[in-house]
């Protein structure tokens, strides 16, 4: 594939499915604002790396794999930042949270370590196989399944726990 037929396709791929990147950045980040950015900078990655795209057929894993790191290294800079409490405040009020259906597995997912909530917006929001999964966060497939175990079990948990108050 050329350079124009690569950039091209992955504009149509990038534009085809943005609401599931935009999904899993707030799944990391969980502000609007915060994925909406980590999205778009994932596409200018994306397009200024595509050389590293070896096989256009793995275009989703290979995307998903950026719009993943690209939301670490955010999260990464934001525990950097120390705001002073005005600060804070005028950043929480310009910020416009996402809301949900159901409040309970909102906040049981958000609950889960960043590695596992992965695995699971991944598997069930996004609907990917196990082996693309462990191939975007660049880990062994029996980790993945290991994991993707504990989390449903800790979901299962936390969502039991919060029917019961």
């Amino acid at each position: 594939m050329n350079k124009i037929n690569l950039e091209s396709h992955i504009a149509d791929y990038v534009i085809k499915n943005k609401e599931s990147h935009y999904r899993l950045a707030y799944s990391y980040v969980k502000n609007r604002e915060d994925a909406l950015d980590i999205v778009q900078e994932s596409i200018y990655k994306a397009i200024s790396s595509k050389r590293t795209l070896k096989n256009p057929d793995h275009i989703r894993t290979w995307f998903y794999r950026i719009i993943v790191n690209t939301s670490l290294d955010f999260l990464r800079k934001q525990k950097r930042l120390v705001l002073s409490d005005d600060e804070a405040m005028l950043l929480n009020e310009a910020a416009c949270e996402d809301s949900y259906r159901d409040i309970d597995l909102q906040k049981a997912l958000y609950n889960l370590p960043d590695n596992c909530r992965s695995i699971i917006v991944l598997r069930y929001f996004e609907d990917l196989k196990i082996d693309e999964i462990a191939e975007i966060l660049g880990e062994n497939i029996n980790t993945i399944k290991t994991r993707l175990y504990k989390s449903l079990e800790k979901l299962r948990i936390q969502l039991c726990e919060s029917e019961e108050e």
